[in-house]
Order: C-alpha cells, then structure tokens, then sequence
C-alpha cells in the first residue's frame, strides 16, 4: 500500500512540473519574452516527456512482476495452452506496437522541438508508408483472429458422441449440482416442472420414454479421467451463474432456458499437480464467477482429475438416484416404473406380526400370577 502511494506521488509530482513548466513557456510567448527563453523551455519540456516516457515504462515492468502471483495458475488441460499462448502471443505483439508507437511518439517531440530557424517539411502523402501500416497490421490481426476462432470453436462444440465423458452442471441459488449418465452413457431429459425438495435437478420421471434417466447419479464432487474428452453441459436453475475451472481455462456463462456447453480433455490429474505444486492438499475446483446473490462466495465444487483406472472404478461405484430415491417410482408411468422395478427390485416389506387375542393374552399373565401367588403362600 505505501508503494503504491508513493509511486502514485511521484507520477503526480512529475505530471504538476510538466503542467507547470508548459504553462511558464505559453506565458513567455504571450509577453512576448526573448526566443531563448522560449527556447529553453521547450528543451526542459522535452526532456521532461523522454524522462515520463521512461519512469512510465519502469512502472509497467514494476506492476506486471509486482502481480505475476495472481495470475491463472498453469493450464491442466490441452485448449488451455492452446488459449495460454494465444493470449501471450496477442501480449507481445500489442506490446511490440505500444513501445514502438510510444517510443518514437516521444522521440519526435524531443527531436522536432521549437528551434530558431527551422523549418517544417511538407509530406502530401506517402502510399507506400500508408500501404505498409494497413496491410501488417491487417494480417497479424486476421491471423489472431482466425487462431482465435478456430481454438473457440473446438472448445463450443456439442458433439457427445465425440466426448468420452458427458455430464451435467446446473448451477442454483447458491450451490452446483452434477449429474452423470449411467452405462448407458445417455443423460435422461429433464422438466423444469418436476423439480422438489428431492429431485432438485429436475430429472423428468413422468415421461415413460424417458429411460435412460434411470441409471444417472448426482455425485458430491467432480471425477474426470486425465486424457480424455469431456463435455460440459451446463444450465442454471434461477438466476445467472458462471461455470468457471481456472485450472483447465473453461469458462461459461449459466444462463435460466438456455443450455450452454463446454468441450476441454484435462492431462494432468489431481496428484500429478500435488507433486509440481508441492502442494499434497491441492484440489481442483469449480467456482462461480457471476454475482448471483448473498451466497455467490459459497458456490464451490471440488474436482478431482484421475487416471483412468481409477476414474473407471470410481464411476463403477456410483449409485444411480432412483437407486438412492426408490420412493420415485411412485411418480413413474406403468412403463417406466416396470423398467425401473426391474433394474433396483425393491424388497417387499415385512409382513407385520398378527395381533394377539385380548382374551389368549391375558389367559398366560393370569395363569403366571396365580402361580407365583401359591409359591408365596407356601413358603
């Protein structure tokens, strides 16, 4: 904080010595003052802009290492380098052109200042000059561009039957919800309409097409096998929300009657970052990057990238929702209940133990009184 208050400082004491000494030099040429004075002036302000050019350079140096350790951590994902080295590239040649503008900008006011007897030089026009300075910077932009869009469009394409994983994320006031297929690999539809205190994803169990929602499960973290393609399929329950893994570079809006979607294959897994980051508690995670109300700052959902082996046993291990829910069924069309009887049979319920006969109960009790009553009277 005191840096920063003392940098800001000195750029304002620079910018006040600059108004100041051009101020003193409009004045002398208003009274008419003698040209070597003028003259002199012009020299200070001239030096004055090549020292603010350089204290501003310095300065940006100074901010881009002074915030290095706030920048995305490294991609874990292949699109993510892919966007890491587009956005350095589209740096350096932004960068390449601010210098160069800027040097020579301050450059021509040091060399062309007020000098007694100079004179300026007339140029009508240069077509050469203005051909080179449309054409370059047309083609390196239309070069970004297209790489760009090309990267874009791999990352936004919905083609589950290019994903070797597909899931779901709906994101709600103020936590996410996940779902995946079951074996069948098909995510069942939902409805809006049949959302409740238990079915909080909304998964349609009234349409008796609607099968392959049977076997789908709502795990509580995030499992991804490292290497293989994943498409995100995202939606919001309520308000806007934001899908955002900063680890694998994916970022996408929630939006309410919207579906958005999102295609990235992360490569390395979870314990291959604990050993690069030295870190054994690090953990991916989705967070919500859309202000959506008092419990934005909670909306968070671990992640964890496995071998593939491992993920394979994870998903074998998962339980489908009917599974977990079998009061569900109850809500099924004949068909579709008939379906899901068949694959999670539910045990009957134990028949309930007769009721005694008041007049058989209480023949034992009495008969067991009567006899404890002789063995007192005959001791």
């Amino acid at each position: 904080m005191n840096t920063t208050i003392f940098v800001l400082g000195g750029i304002l004491v620079l910018a006040i010595t600059f108004l100041l000494m051009r101020v003193q030099s409009l004045v002398d040429v208003l009274r008419g003052s003698n040209k070597k004075r003028a003259g002199l002036s012009n020299q200070l302000n001239a030096a004055a802009l090549f020292v603010f050019l350089f204290v501003g350079f310095a300065l940006f140096a100074w901010s881009y290492v002074s915030a290095r350790e706030y920048f995305l951590p490294e991609a874990a994902s292949i699109h993510g380098r892919k966007t890491d080295f587009l956005f350095w590239l589209t740096m350096g040649v932004t960068l390449v052109a601010f210098v160069g503008v800027h040097v020579l900008l301050f450059f021509f006011s040091f060399k062309y200042q007020y000098k007694e007897g100079a004179r300026a030089r007339f140029y009508p026009d240069n077509h050469k000059l203005e051909l080179a300075w449309t054409v370059i910077p047309a083609i390196v932009l239309a070069m970004l561009v297209f790489s760009g869009w090309k990267v874009w469009s791999e990352i936004t394409t919905y083609d589950p039957a290019k994903a070797d994983v597909n899931l779901e994320i709906m994101g709600k006031q103020f936590n996410w919800l996940v779902r995946y297929p079951g074996k069948d690999g098909k995510l069942g539809k939902h409805n809006f309409r049949t959302i409740d205190a238990t079915n909080q994803m909304g998964m349609d169990f009234t349409d008796a097409s609607n099968e392959a929602v049977l076997d789908d499960f709502l795990p509580q973290e995030i499992h991804l096998p490292k290497g293989k393609s994943v498409l995100l399929k995202i939606r919001a329950r309520d308000v806007l929300h934001s899908v955002f893994m900063p680890h694998f570079r994916v970022k996408m809006d929630a939006v309410p009657g919207m579906p958005t979607y999102f295609m990235f294959t992360p490569d390395k897994s979870t314990s291959d970052m604990r050993a690069e980051t030295g870190n054994p508690e690090f953990n991916y995670e989705l967070a919500c990057t859309e202000i959506c109300g008092n419990g934005h700052f909670g909306m968070r959902f671990k992640i964890v990238v496995d071998e593939p082996e491992e993920y394979e046993k994870w998903f074998a291990s998962q339980e489908s929702f009917v599974k977990k829910n079998p009061d569900l069924m109850a809500l099924m069309p004949t068909k579709l209940k008939e379906k899901a009887q068949a694959m999670y049979p539910v045990a009957p319920p134990a028949p309930a133990a007769p009721a005694a006969d008041s007049a058989t109960a209480a023949a034992p009790a009495a008969d067991s009184t009567v006899k404890a009553a002789a063995s007192v009277l005959g001791n």
